[in-house]
């Protein structure tokens, strides 16, 4: 099921299209993934440059921790942001399929993290 809102952001309607909740730490967000980019290069490099496996392994680890650490964050701005701005929604039963809607879009980003 899809949202009105993810609809919206996907044709690109920007008048229509809503703030999402990490777009205050957008470049933040940013900054983070550039470093995790040149960290994958690192890695990519080691390989090429057939450097120490545990050393290789470390870094791998290294990455993804940085790469929790973000996906942590967007969820939680989902759920302070996106979950709270449906249980703001003032028609009761609108609200109520609103915030299911959004718990259970967390709940699922949460499952695929842990796979």
């Amino acid at each position: 099921m899809d949202s009105p809102e993810n609809a919206a952001a996907r044709t690109g309607d920007a008048e229509t299209a809503p703030q999402h909740g990490y777009t205050s730490n957008k470049e933040a967000y940013l900054l983070r993934l550039k470093r995790i980019e040149g960290q994958v290069r690192g890695i990519a490099r080691m390989v090429d440059e057939d450097k120490y496996c545990i050393d290789i392994l470390t870094q791998v680890a290294a990455v993804n921790k940085a790469l929790h650490a973000v996906s942590l964050g967007l969820v939680e701005e989902h759920i302070g942001h996106c979950v709270i701005g449906a249980a703001s929604e003032p028609d009761p039963a609108l609200r109520a399929e609103a915030i299911d809607f959004k718990v259970k879009e967390a709940t699922d980003a949460i499952g695929r993290l842990l796979r």
